[in-house]
């Protein structure tokens, strides 16, 4: 591959819903080309992109596949991301590496909710979008429709610049507004167009779609404007520099149309992509933070600058190691050289680097500004870290990941195995941010999440293959709270002679409910020295071991205040254990009499579904015992807000995917606590009087 500058470079991601195609125009990009010499096949598992056996298992991207290659002049550095939303991670770190962003849209479907999702993110990262509306040869497809959804969803500057001829089964034609030129594809051939004249009802719809492109191109700069509206259009050069411009700082979303399946208008989509899309050069250059401090300075995009690069991916090959992948913002990358992970404080000595087509690697010997790469087995650098030169110390901008939408427990297979799996799960997530785990300590579990089963599924998978450890999951118990409904005094007294020094201590406890989430509060009451101020100290530690431990369900309480009013001491035999123990059974007597109830974790949910699927997924939620909030309209799709025990979200992003078709995806967060109601307390406290029985046989 020849060496590239920034200015011939095209860093693009290709994102979108599952099934839109994406990988399929990847493999007919390569071949049009002539990079391979026949198309794969996702259904026969034998793509560039999805070289992972698990991709070719399941017949779908899990990763996000770096693919580097030259059409004529340009650099090509494509980055064909998962559209299966278990996988949202892979896309957004893909993001955060490239210019532009191409987001397909199957011509059958329209625009679905993993579309509008990565949408959201590519708006948020500011990059550049054209709109590929693929597969119009499907029996279904509808073209117009999806181009009014896409601009219902993503606004006016969603501007068409091709259409297709003969939508449908026979498909080979497209219209490209901005050349007015017809583009004819030969069915079973390279995807390489025959290019010929517009006349009549295409000529004339042209005309009219290349005056609305025009139009818009106009709106997006206050001088071409005012040139457009004296002379009632724009000249050619200014027009097409104006696209550029206007498709830079998003003014513009242009629309595309192909097949990638019959490999029609890949060609054009190509010279798109290198005619009118940005370079790292033309986006200019990027803000740091200096480490250590507040400053900032822009990261020049250019050889001559410091080294400064983004580690976007990370990823552990067979035979090779740890691969990581980078963007240089900055300067250059060369072999053998020292260089500084501010990120962790730490060195790296840069040994080999690649550039990548799917699994294939090919020695780049430097990457230089604006270009993208991966380097071999460095040894303290993950996902999110910046690379960059010693005299020169920043932090690129990190980016914030997905929160986890499900979470199951691990239990090692083997007994013993603790640390390997706890060393396995640090590893993966240090690949994967959206993946991660924690150990519990309140309720004795180890605990990974993510964004989906499909997801966990795949990491304890990569956690046996890589790590020699084999988990089985379990269904997470949930962090039940009780507390109190009423007021309520006890006293109790420790007392023990066992020969020598006895222990005494006499506790008189009051405790009531407070506001829900006021958490504990401990008051002294004691006048006259009934209870030694040295021993409250005490009392309180009794207090708060009991709490650590209710009478339900051996949960935390919560919502209480305290308040030691009376006791006795004895002056030779009492002690802080005696007030500790008789303070910690004060307590649990009271609870009894004071109303205790079980409190559950509630969560907030916001379900986005396509309408015909509302009433499926309100009925399920119900069936949840949830509480339905409101729903609002967004686009094609319902958002529905809905408050739902944690209890009744086990396996619910599986549930969702079962109802809609794959159609559907939620997010969740914690909300509050609120009680259980009497009839699941009830089974709650029976499961936990058994397990108690069970391991005192134990």
């Amino acid at each position: 591959m020849n060496e590239h500058s920034a200015n011939t470079i095209r860093n693009i991601a290709f994102v979108g819903h599952g099934g839109a195609g994406k990988t399929t125009f990847v493999e007919a990009v390569l071949y049009t080309l002539g990079v391979t010499t026949r198309m794969g096949s996702v259904t026969d598992g034998n793509t560039v992109s999805d070289y992972n056996a698990d991709e070719q298992l399941r017949k779908f991207s899990l990763n996000a596949t770096v693919l580097q290659f030259e059409a004529g002049a340009i650099k090509m550095n494509v980055i064909d991301t998962p559209g299966y939303t278990d996988f949202i991670g892979e896309a957004v770190g893909a993001l955060r590496a490239v210019d532009n962003v191409a987001v397909f849209i199957n011509a059958q479907t329209g625009v679905e909710v993993g579309t509008e999702l990565i949408w959201g993110y590519a708006a948020e990262f500011h990059k550049p979008a054209l709109i590929v509306i693929n597969a119009c040869s499907r029996e279904h497809a509808d073209f117009q429709q999806a181009v009014d959804q896409a601009k219902d969803r993503f606004g006016s500057s969603v501007v068409v610049c091709q259409f297709p001829v003969n939508q449908g089964e026979h498909f080979n034609q497209i219209v490209d507004v901005v050349t007015g030129k017809l583009y004819t594809y030969e069915p079973g051939g390279k995807g390489v167009a025959k290019i010929s004249e517009l006349s009549g009802e295409l000529a004339s719809r042209a005309q009219q779609m290349r005056e609305a492109l025009m139009e818009a191109v106009a709106e997006s700069d206050e001088a071409l404007l005012e040139t457009y509206l004296e002379a009632g259009e724009l000249e050619e050069d200014g027009f097409i520099a104006g696209l550029k411009a206007a498709i830079k700082n998003r003014m513009v979303y242009p629309v595309l149309a192909s097949d990638a399946h019959h490999n029609v208008g890949t060609d054009r989509i190509l010279e798109w992509i290198a005619e009118y899309l940005p370079s790292p050069a033309d986006m200019g250059p990027v803000e740091a933070t200096v480490a250590g401090s507040d400053g900032k300075v822009q990261i020049q995009c250019s050889e001559a600058d410091p080294l400064c690069a983004y580690t976007f991916k990370t990823v552990s090959e067979a035979h090779v190691g740890e691969l990581s992948f980078v963007r240089v913002y900055g300067g250059k990358i060369t072999q053998n050289i020292e260089v500084a992970n501010v990120s962790q404080n730490a060195s790296e000595r840069i040994g080999q680097s690649f550039f990548m087509l799917g699994k294939d690697r090919t020695d780049a010997g430097r990457i230089n500004a604006g270009d993208i790469g991966a380097l071999v087995k460095l040894r303290t650098t993950h996902t999110g870290d910046t690379l960059c030169d010693k005299s020169r110390q920043v932090l690129l901008p990190g980016v914030e990941w997905p929160k986890p939408n499900i979470s199951f427990a691990v239990v090692p297979r083997t007994k013993g195995d603790e640390d390997k799996v706890a060393n396995g799960l640090h590893r993966l997530h240090a690949e994967d941010p959206t993946f991660y785990h924690e150990v519990d300590g309140e309720l004795n579990q180890t605990l990974i999440y993510g964004q989906g089963e499909l997801h966990l599924d795949v990491m304890v998978k990569r956690l046996a293959e890589r790590f020699g450890v084999v988990v089985d999951l379990e269904k997470p118990k949930i962090a039940y709270r009780e507390t109190i409904r009423k007021k309520a005094e006890a006293q109790y007294r420790h007392k023990k002679q066992t020969g020598g020094r006895g222990q005494f201590g006499d506790v008189h406890l009051r405790i009531e409910p407070l506001e829900r989430g006021a958490g504990y509060e401990f008051v002294d009451a004691i006048v006259g020295g009934v209870i030694p101020g040295k021993f409250i100290p005490a009392v309180e530690k009794g207090v708060l071991e009991a709490m650590e431990s209710g009478i339900i369900a051996g949960c935390k309480v919560v919502d209480v205040r305290s308040t030691v009013f009376f006791g006795s001491y004895h002056p030779v035999d009492s002690s802080e254990i005696a007030f500790k123990l008789a303070a910690l059974n004060a307590f649990k007597n009271a609870m009894r009499e004071a109303g205790p109830v079980l409190l559950e974790p509630i969560y907030k949910i916001e379900v986005t579904v396509p309408e015909e699927f509302m009433g499926d997924v309100m009925g399920d939620l119900s069936g949840r015992r949830g509480k339905i909030l409101g729903m609002d309209a967004k686009g094609p799709f319902q958002v529905i807000r809905a408050l739902v025990p944690l209890a009744n979200l086990f396996r619910y992003s599986t549930d969702l995917r079962s109802m809609t078709g794959g159609r559907g995806l939620h997010t969740r967060e914690f909300d509050h606590y609120e009680e259980v109601p009497p009839d699941i307390m009830v089974k709650i406290q029976e499961e936990f009087q058994k397990q108690k029985e069970a391991e005192e046989k134990d």
